[in-house]
């Protein structure tokens, strides 16, 4: 998860746009927040936390609704887009067939709480079906849990690479400098999950890992989000990167971080 809100930080002064298309650029400075990515990766750990590991998926759909409201009702101008601020104020809020990033950039969580890949995969589902039932929307979620699943209890990069191409398929023939040249804003999983895929493949830590995604322009936030998600799968997360994402989020933010730390023996 702190890979997640790092990246979101470390984003979002750059979204709709790129550092020069390079990855020379101060990595956080007083200009960077966080936006509703981060809002919306805490309220789904704080939602799968609250119903526990064996919780059944209805349980699990309730709780993230549930607790996806009260977040976006406390901080309600992080940044969502439209369709989904009209799902955050519905009485009733019903799934709308989105395939946006969205699925992808909040589910970190489920990547780190689950005991086997295929209940990460299924809970990551059960996360983005409330609001992301496209086909798209839900690999995209499912994709991102399964690399932290699979970096945090030891795979390789390559055994990563081998199990992503075959179960989700997405394009990974683009280096990261072609990526850069199509520079554009996209907010779908289609685009986001090849950059934030390549992104890691590519990176050496957390921190390269997010400059990598951060240099693709566009929803930079968002792919730095999945991105640097991935990478603390993979890397796990230093001393100073935890203090510098307690140092950006917000009390009610921390709090939940902090349990998070104790549920999974960070």
């Amino acid at each position: 998860m702190y890979g997640a809100i790092l990246g979101d930080i470390a984003g979002s002064r750059f979204e709709f746009d790129a550092p020069g298309w390079t990855k020379d650029f101060e990595f956080l400075t007083k200009e960077d927040n966080w936006t509703d990515d981060t809002v919306m990766t805490i309220a789904v750990a704080e939602a799968l936390m609250n119903v526990g590991k064996d919780a059944g998926i209805q349980e699990m759909k309730a709780a993230v609704i549930e607790r996806m409201q009260d977040w976006g009702h406390r901080y309600p101008f992080a940044g969502y887009g439209g369709r989904f601020s009209g799902w955050l104020s519905s009485p009733d809020p019903k799934p709308y067939g989105s395939f946006g990033n969205g699925s992808a950039m909040r589910v970190s969580a489920a990547g780190w709480l689950y005991d086997s890949l295929e209940r990460t995969r299924e809970v990551a589902g059960a996360t983005a079906a409330v609001t992301h039932d496209h086909p798209e929307g839900l690999k995209g979620a499912e994709c991102t849990a399964a690399v932290i699943y699979m970096g945090r209890t030891g795979s390789s990069k390559e055994e990563i690479r081998e199990y992503a191409d075959a179960e989700f398929g997405y394009d990974l023939s683009e280096t990261l400098e072609e990526m850069r040249s199509r520079h554009r804003m996209d907010e779908t999983c289609m685009d986001a999950l090849p950059k934030a895929l390549r992104s890691f493949f590519d990176g050496t830590s957390v921190e390269d890992v997010i400059r990598n995604a951060v240099s693709l322009g566009g929803d930079t936030d968002t792919i730095a989000a999945i991105a640097g998600a991935m990478a603390e799968g993979m890397y796990g997360i230093s001393e100073s990167e935890r203090n510098d994402v307690m140092r950006y989020i917000e009390p009610d933010m921390r709090k939940v971080v902090e349990r998070f730390d104790k549920i999974t023996g960070r």
